[in-house]
């Protein structure tokens, strides 16, 4: 039941959980005939860094599950320098020598001045060049999780925090700490703002907050239902969910103005919306046809069409960038899965494929990975899987619980 939480809102259900704020990436199933890499220590002169720069490095392109550290004769080869030049301050270099190209001739390389507290930053841009350079797909290790996590004391009341960290879960920082529940985080499409749901006033009410200041306001506080808030792609509007009129529906509302349009007017449950890449369209869960689906709402002429048809139970439906796949909540065999629906063919693909449930599927700028939150060990951790089905992760926090995750975009 743990995933209907995700139809029938969080309003309704409340399932208690503990999380703390870091977590980690274990790799579970990487593809067979990964692409042998060495990552070779990068040299140190003068003061000794504080990370391990080619370790982060390798430890971002084999948790992709498309790289094999090998520490010889792989395809490519990446070499570095590391030079404290003083006030805390490093030169970092790097080449990368393809295997087939002659092992004096560099096919990439660049050479950064930073600052200490940037060398995990720059760690990931390489990563993020490098697999580029191999793959043609652009990287996304320098991109940011938002999540929510719940503390738990024995006999204490539960601490509920929104957390944004970096895509290896290093870094973590609260942006919100509430005795009352938050879920939905959603980022804007330029990755400085995050709108979620809280219940700090012991109702559901929106916020939107600005991820390096703190700063926030209160967008939505209707009575009722309030949630399910998604970015348009210009980051003007804010799609959400209201039952202020009775039953829930879904509701635009521009950010400037803060009027809102009604877009679906009827008694079923409509909920989690999803814009299409080019703005025109809007998914969305609903029950109208009896069971639980993903419907389509034409924004400029208010049609609605159903879009998933495999298996009496698809929800929380989320595009991937070039729109032509749907990431979303499949139930095969009474167990909730991710699944991916091919909008051309029709194909509904079994992503997770475990025995356990998963849930809020959110889908990495390149396309490459869905993160979602599910279970291992009887607790709540966010997992990856690649939009393939063949690489899989698990992102357990080190003493507790993790949910409701979302993928930020490309920042910068």
């Amino acid at each position: 039941m743990r995933k209907l939480l995700h139809f029938c809102f969080f309003i309704f259900f409340l399932l208690p959980l503990s999380a703390h704020a870091v977590i980690t990436m274990e790799l579970t199933r990487g593809v067979a005939g990964a692409i042998p890499i060495t990552i070779s220590p990068f040299a140190v002169t003068g003061n000794e860094p504080t990370q391990d720069v080619s370790a982060i490095i390798g430890t971002d392109l084999q948790n992709s599950g498309r790289f094999k550290l090998v520490s010889s004769n792989g395809n490519n080869t990446v070499t570095g320098k590391i030079k404290s030049v003083g006030d805390d301050r490093y030169q970092v270099s790097f080449q990368m020598f393809d295997a087939y190209k002659g092992k004096d001739t560099a096919v990439l390389g660049r050479t950064y001045t930073i600052s200490g507290n940037q060398l995990r930053a720059v760690s990931h841009h390489i990563s993020d060049l490098i697999y580029e350079q191999i793959t043609g797909v652009r990287g996304v290790f320098s991109t940011k999780l938002a999540y929510v996590v719940v503390q738990r004391g024995v006999g204490e009341m539960a601490r509920y925090i929104l957390e944004v960290a970096d895509q290896d879960g290093y870094n973590p920082r609260p942006l919100l700490n509430s005795s009352e529940p938050i879920m939905s985080p959603s980022w804007s499409p330029n990755g400085k703002q995050i709108a979620y749901v809280s219940f700090e006033n012991k109702q559901a009410a929106i916020y939107l907050e600005d991820v390096a200041t703190g700063g926030r306001r209160l967008l939505s506080q209707f009575p009722g239902i309030n949630n399910a808030p998604a970015w348009s792609p210009d980051g003007r509007k804010l799609a959400l969910v209201l039952s202020k009129s009775g039953s829930p529906n879904i509701y635009i509302m521009d950010l400037g103005s803060r009027a809102l349009k009604q877009i679906t007017h009827d008694y079923y449950i409509n909920t989690e919306p999803d814009w299409s890449p080019d703005g025109r369209s809007l998914l969305f869960t609903s029950n109208r046809g009896g069971g639980v689906q993903i419907y389509q709402v034409n924004l400029a002429s208010g049609a609605v069409s159903r879009v998933s048809y495999d298996g009496d139970y698809n929800a929380r439906g989320s595009y991937t960038s070039d729109g032509n796949h749907i990431a979303m909540i499949h139930r095969s065999s009474g167990v909730y899965n991710i699944a991916i629906l091919d909008l051309d063919t029709g194909t509904t693909r079994v992503l997770s494929g475990k025995a356990v449930d998963s849930a809020s599927p959110s889908v990495a700028p390149n396309n490459s990975m869905i993160l979602y939150d599910t279970l291992s060990g009887g607790r709540s951790v966010l997992g990856m899987v690649s939009s393939d089905g063949r690489v899989q992760l698990i992102l357990p926090a080190r003493n507790g619980e993790a949910q409701d995750p979302a993928w930020s975009p490309y920042l910068g």
